[in-house]
This record gives C-alpha cells, structure tokens and sequence, in this order.
C-alpha cells in the first residue's frame, strides 16, 4: 500500500483518497489511473465478477479478474462497524460502503459510495429553510436528497445560529465515526444504533436537548411518522426526506400519508354533496401537515415546490392538485422561478433570475485560490468600487474555486460561520471572475433588461407553439442569452439557437425537426 501511496497523483480529494485506501492494491493502483477523483460516484464489489467504478453515464472495468472473497474482506476489515441495515462508513468521511450478504451472512458484494459535502445545494430553497418552516424532500435514490438536508443543517446552525440536531441513523449525514463531518457546520448529530429506533431517537432529540430544528433523513415508517408529527406539534422546525418521489406517491401510501395531514373517507349530508357538486363519499384531510412545504427533487439543480402544503393537499382531494412552483439553479448561481413571488404588480408569468447570494454588492473581496490581479484587472474594467484584500477579515465577498472550497480550509470555513458569501468560479480566468463580478454589480436597470428578455423569449415561445413559424427575438449578450436558452428548454415541445453575430447575436426559437 506504502508503493500505492507513492504513487498518488496530485490533486486528488483527501476523503476521496480515504475511500481508494480502502480497496485492495491492485485496485487502488487501478482507481487512481483510471478515474477523474471528481466524477468518481461508487465503487461495487461483486464475488465472481469484475470490479468497476461508475462515474456519470457509464461503468469503468477496474481489472480484469474476478473479486475474490479476500478481496471483500480486505475492505471489509478497513471501514468501520456494519449495522443492521448493513452499512458501514469511513471515520470522518460521508462515505457509505453498502454489503450483500449470502445466506449465512458472509459478504459476496460490496457498493462503496462516495459522499460529499457540497456547498450551495440547499440554495435552491435556502430562503423557505432560513424562514423557519418545515420542510419535506421527496427525489430518487442517488438525487442528493441527503446532500440537501446536510447543507440545510448547516445553513441553520452556522448563519442562523439555531440549535440544529440531526438524527443521523445511517450516518449518511454526519458522516461515520463519533466526531461528525465538517460538513454539517456547528449542528449536533445523534446517531441511531439500529433503524428500528429511528422513532425514538427523534423523540428522544426533541424531549432532551431543546433544539429549535430537527433534521432526519428517510422517514419510512408509521412510527417515524407519528414521531414526525409529535416533534412538529412541539414548534420544532422539521426539515426531513421520505421514501417517495412525488406528492402523488405520498398521498397513496397508507403508511406515511399521515404526513400530509392523514386521508380520510368523510360521507357527505345530500345537500352537502349537492353543494359541493360531488358523490356524497369524498375524501378529506383529517389533520394539518406535518410540514409547511413538500419539495419534489427532479433533478439536481432543478426542484418542484409544493406550498402551502395543506391547501396542495386539499386540491389534490379534490382531484385538482395545483402546478408546484418549479425552480432551476444555473451554472451562475442563480436560480429561476416560474412563480414571481412577493410582489403585487408582477408582470405576466416568466422565468426571474434572482441572486442566490447575498443581495449586497460587495466592497472588498477576498481570494482564496484566484488570482489577485485578474481581480484587479476585472475591476478596472467593470469600474466597481472593489478593493482586493490579503485576508478575509473586513471582506465581504469570498472569491474561490472548486478544489479549494471543497477542502474547507480554515479561511474559508471562517467566512462559511461569519455569514460572508461564498462565489465559487469554475476556473481561475479573467473571463471568469469578470463574469461573476458583473452579475454581483447588475444594476436595477441590468436586472429590469433581464427580465424584460425573459418576458420576450416567453411570448416567443407561446407565439411559436401558436402559429408553427419560427422567431426570433432582440439581440442580447451571451449571460441573458444561457438564461433565456434554459427558459426556452424548460417550456419543452421548442428549441432554440443563437444566431448572428455580436453585439447582433440573438435567439431563434422554431418547432424541432424545422430547421
């Protein structure tokens, strides 16, 4: 292993290299030459079969021998303790590594999963969880539920300053280990012996040590729903995932629809029924929600919002379950929303982009990994009142990238606790930090001009569908024209090109299949 170590290239994520020191030499040996450490998502095990790693879209063969069954006991031996639900993980790391037992219980297959902390995931729905409610998640397996509730835990307890407690039963959150993950900030973790006392552990959290939210991942069961109810009745802010990727799936599971509120059959008096113009056997809510909001994770960087829960659910009842409002976080950090919140005169229906970070222009930067005088240059060129500071105290703004962030060195977990925003750029490139700093210093105007493109590539979009011709519409620069390609994307049934030259270049919007 010490020949393997050696061999380590640079640049490689420490927790990453945690996992990889866990499997065999040769295999280890195989992992380093053969996968991109950022796209490396588990590794699997099987007795008899050939080992492989998955990274996005594909399997990548590690060797061409077969695991062995000292292979698995290699691993085995060097993660920590398996529980009842046979899992396991690496001390100090999210790793999970998942075993398949035969039917004497020995291990034939292994699934090691990576886990990271990933900053900026909860953003997408940062200010539902900082304004204090209850919040469901709902997505597929692998989505990033976990990732989520980990990163809302740690927006709670570090910006908040809120007593936050996660009942971690799998430590897939807190991470393996009696001292938990960085990653969840200053929340306090319980862990939970065996899921079957998940329940418990919940009540026992609430009744014990006073939090002001509670944070639990994969409500299953009755009890733990029951349990749900009763630390929401206390006026404890829940934030939780379940077992289900819809609203829809919720309501047809007898078993945990209690979070909704429960589902009852009510029969109706004849003048009720006629009233209400429906059969006189309805159903009905048979209490509030658990929760304030049900937030469906349709993929990564795009979520359906459910709210206000109770009222969602009563529609649905009546068979009328009302569009959820549907958020999309780009490349930039912004988010997009097909719901114009907060505002009485809001134009007709259009995607908004809306700063994820803070909406203060910052004065003085300071830069972790960035290069000083690309700042300075982009400074000079946007003329923004911004100076350039050689350490974090005073700044008001973080400037990083993604390798550096992700090992959260201690000044930029000093900025993470202070509250300053964090701006993480995908390279080190004048066009970079320029880019980031003229979104931060859009002016209202700028912000007006963006919306108003955005008002125009909609009624492109619906003029399009109506008529079957293509359109075209205003010149716009290369920021506006990504926003209003992912608007044109998410209508669905049109695509879009951009066309022309600069400063002329603009979007054409026509049928597929017409160009």
């Amino acid at each position: 292993m010490e020949e393997a170590l050696d061999r380590q290239p640079a640049g490689w994520d420490p927790e990453i290299e945690l996992l990889a020191q866990t499997l065999p030499p040769h295999l280890y040996q195989a992992v380093h030459e053969r996968i991109d450490p950022d796209q490396l998502l588990e590794i699997v095990l099987d007795l008899g079969r050939e080992s492989e790693a998955r990274v996005p879209g594909r399997e990548v063969l590690l060797s061409d021998q077969s695991v062995t069954a000292s292979d698995l006991d290699y691993v085995a031996n060097r993660v920590g303790q398996f529980g009842d639900d046979n899992r396991a993980g690496i001390e100090r790391t999210l790793h999970r590594v998942s075993a398949i037992r035969n039917r004497t219980g020995r291990i034939v297959g292994l699934t090691c999963r990576v886990g990271r902390a990933v900053g900026g995931t909860a953003d997408i729905i940062r200010d539902i969880a900082l304004a204090g409610q209850s919040i469901l998640l709902l997505g597929r397996p692998g989505i990033g539920k976990t990732t989520i509730l980990r990163e809302c835990a740690r927006l709670l307890a570090d910006e908040q300053r809120k007593r936050v407690v996660i009942v971690d039963t799998s430590n897939e959150i807190g991470g393996d280990g009696d001292i938990p993950h960085p990653g969840i900030g200053r929340a306090r973790r319980m862990q939970v012996r065996t899921p079957l006392l998940q329940h418990s552990v919940m009540i026992e959290a609430v009744e014990n040590h006073m939090p002001e939210v509670i944070v639990i991942d994969e409500i299953g069961t009755e009890l733990e729903a029951v349990a749900a109810r009763t630390i929401a009745e206390r006026g404890v802010q829940l934030i939780a995932t379940a077992h289900g990727q819809t609203l829809e799936n919720l309501m047809v599971n007898p078993t945990l629809n209690d979070l909704l509120g429960g589902i009852q059959s009510v029969t109706l008096s004849d003048e009720e029924a006629r009233r209400r113009g429906t059969q006189k056997s309805v159903l009905e809510r048979k209490a509030p929600p658990t929760f304030d909001v049900l937030v469906e994770i349709q993929d990564r960087d795009r979520v359906a919002i459910h709210l206000p829960l109770a009222e969602v659910v009563d529609a649905a009842l009546r068979g009328d379950v009302p569009t959820p409002r549907i958020r999309l976080r780009t490349r930039e950090g912004r988010v997009l929303s097909n719901v114009e919140e907060d505002r009485q005169d809001a134009p007709p229906p259009g995607l908004r982009a809306t700063m994820v970070a803070s909406s203060k222009r910052p004065r003085a930067i300071f830069a972790y990994g960035v290069s000083r005088q690309y700042i300075e240059q982009s400074v000079r060129d946007l003329a923004i009142p911004v100076r350039v500071l050689g350490n974090p105290d005073g700044a008001d703004l973080v400037l990083t990238l993604k390798n550096y962030y992700r090992r959260r060195p201690d000044s930029i977990r000093h900025a993470e606790t202070s509250g300053v925003p964090i701006t993480i750029l995908k390279s080190n490139t004048v066009s970079q930090v320029r880019e980031a700093l003229a979104q931060l210093y859009a002016g209202d105007g700028a912000d007006d001009t963006t919306a108003q493109a955005l008002d125009e590539a909609q009624a492109a979009v619906r003029r399009v569908k109506s008529t079957l011709q293509p359109a075209e519409i205003s010149p716009q620069n290369a920021y506006v024209r990504r926003l209003q390609h992912k608007l044109v994307d998410e209508q669905g049934g049109v695509e879009a090109k951009s066309t022309g030259k600069e400063p002329q270049r603009r979007l054409r919007i026509y049928l597929p299949g017409t160009e």
